[in-house]
């Protein structure tokens, strides 16, 4: 996982919501709420290297990863909770 995290081509999304990334956030990723999902499925469909999602503590990243899964995004890990993503991250 830590070299998906670190891998420039990832695309790093946090599925929290705005007021939770606003307390902590994690340099080089996209917030994208897992409400917002079906609106931004162009961008995951679109990312140039795999797609990792995280959130607070890995519940709603597990959820976005199985839906993008069904909607055609193949390449996609759940990177858990975003303290996991920050300890993984150079």
């Amino acid at each position: 996982m830590q070299e998906l995290i670190n891998d420039p081509k990832t695309f790093l999304v946090d599925v929290r919501e705005p007021a939770e990334v606003a307390e902590v956030e994690v340099p080089g990723a996209v917030n994208i709420p897992l409400g917002t999902l079906p609106d931004n499925l162009d961008q995951f469909k679109n990312a140039e290297g795999a797609v990792v999602v995280f959130c607070r503590s890995g519940g709603r990243s597990e959820n976005a990863k199985n839906w993008l899964k069904q909607n055609g995004v193949t390449d996609v890990h759940n990177g858990g909770g975003y303290p996991d993503v920050l300890r993984l991250k150079n």
